[in-house]
């Protein structure tokens, strides 16, 4: 067989190959989406960035503390680190709401913060659009408002709040819990 048969069965190969060959699957319009762990306080929903929240845990024992703030639930030993816990609604001058076996710790760690928020509820993860945020958080009390970074809408049209976990490390209120 000549150099150039071979080429033109090499062709006539490549030519059945294409036109036997599927086309690619439709390609979709994929939108990005924002995760975070999801919890409720006064029976409004939240959302934390996942990147802030460490670990969810069931309420474990603590120590209560002295000449702290009455929102300052106490101390726990969790794994041999002392964990400190606050009450988050009694911190927005509200109450816990719901049955005490459903109430959650959302473990935070930062450069500057390893805290434990006691609250209502938690969802687990959320996902949402990250074309369904907006930074309308007129529906909130005046005392939240400074630790919503702004709200996503999940696919059945609810709003999440997106706590901001940073606003709530810097606020002057929450680092001086001491009386």
């Amino acid at each position: 067989m000549s150099q150039n048969a071979a080429f033109q069965a090499l062709v006539h190969l490549s030519s059945l190959s294409r036109s036997a060959a599927k086309g690619l699957p439709e390609q979709m319009n994929v939108v990005p989406r924002w995760s975070g762990v999801g919890f409720s306080v006064m029976g409004k929903k939240f959302v934390a960035p996942m990147g802030q929240v460490t670990e969810l845990m069931e309420l474990p024992s603590s120590t209560r503390l002295p000449g702290v703030q009455p929102w300052v639930i106490g101390l726990s030993n969790v794994r041999g680190r002392l964990l400190p816990l606050f009450d988050l609604a009694h911190f927005f001058e509200g109450k816990m709401t719901g049955h005490k076996k459903n109430h959650r710790v959302l473990v935070l760690e930062t450069d500057t913060l390893y805290s434990g928020l006691v609250v209502d509820r938690a969802f687990g993860m959320q996902h949402f659009n990250v074309d369904s945020f907006s930074t309308d958080t007129a529906e909130l009390d005046s005392q939240l408002t400074p630790f919503v970074d702004g709200t996503y809408q999940d696919d059945s049209g609810e709003r999440w709040n997106v706590f901001s976990v940073a606003n709530l490390a810097a606020d002057a209120r929450f680092i001086n819990a001491a009386l």
